[in-house]
């Protein structure tokens, strides 16, 4: 039974790693890869990557657009959980947590699409509210003041309800006498969160944070490549979407590849250090 799983992982996982070695080669599409030379020196490509001028900037874009999703992208999954678990009548909660999800599984093109709907300046149902209220419009989409937040809340919105389910199936494995006993001594509901249900998901929370910032150079390519412009590139130009512009775009795989194993090794560290601090909460992976 888990031959099928096991080739598919051999097959496009392990498979295609040997393709990282075009991170060290001057890659010729028509030659190949084997027969593609050597780059003299092996790190040609991680230097050019480094001596980019946009190198700094996207970095830090990359870095402060992960930790503001990590920041305000997990606690509301958690309240909305601990919320819809307090929730006595059954008809309601399913009703509020299928309305919560369905953005989910709403495509990034959609997304962009109500956004505009709302923020756009000129017809944007937003400032045109803001208009007959006597006020300047608000360039929110090619502001670089704005779209970072409108990029996280957008996000935020999108995915809340489905990272709620998560943590909803954590606090259904929670004992119920735990809850029982606590109510027994006379302890109200908030009491029971913060003591029961949160210390009951703890390692879920750990697990996933661990996760998360092993790809905190993950900043969401297609969600930025579909919404920023150039009028936002100063804070909107991730190493995603530089990549794919300089790298692929142009034809250059050998400085797309060392970018990737370049992400890669800083995700590995982060996952292992992040690893071990969990172990002090008995929340590791392994």
């Amino acid at each position: 039974m888990l031959i099928p799983g096991l080739l598919y992982y051999a097959i496009y996982v392990y498979g295609p790693m040997y393709g990282v070695i075009i991170a060290f080669k001057d890659y010729n599409f028509i030659k190949g890869i084997t027969a593609s030379p050597f780059a003299d020196p092996w790190y040609k490509h991680f230097k050019a990557f480094y001596d980019s001028p946009y190198f700094f900037q996207i970095l830090r874009n990359t870095l402060l657009i992960s930790l503001y999703k990590l920041v305000w992208g997990m606690p509301p999954g958690i309240i909305l959980a601990i919320m819809l678990n307090e929730v006595r009548n059954k008809a309601f909660k399913r009703v509020v947590q299928t309305i919560s999800y369905l953005p989910h599984f709403l495509s990034t093109v959609i997304i962009y699409g109500l956004l505009i709907a709302l923020l756009s300046q000129t017809d944007g149902l937003i400032n045109q509210w803001i208009k007959a209220f006597g006020g300047p419009t608000i360039p929110f989409l090619t502001s670089t003041d704005w779209f970072r937040s409108m990029l996280v809340a957008s996000g935020l919105w999108q995915n809340v309800g489905w990272s709620a389910i998560i943590y909803l199936a954590a606090i259904s494995g929670i004992d119920p006498s735990l809850y029982e006993a606590a109510r027994s001594d006379g302890a109200g509901r908030f009491r029971m969160i913060w003591h029961i249900t949160l210390p009951g998901i703890r390692n879920v929370i750990l697990l996933l944070l661990v996760l998360r910032l092993g790809h905190i150079l993950d900043a969401g390519f297609e969600q930025i490549y579909i919404f920023y412009n150039v009028h936002v590139y100063p804070v909107a130009d991730i190493i995603d979407t530089w990549v794919f512009r300089v790298g692929l775009e142009q034809m250059d795989f050998s400085l797309a590849t060392a970018v990737g194993l370049f992400k890669t090794l800083i995700g590995i560290v982060l996952v292992v250090g992040a690893n071990k601090l969990a172990r002090r909460w008995e929340g590791s992976i392994w």
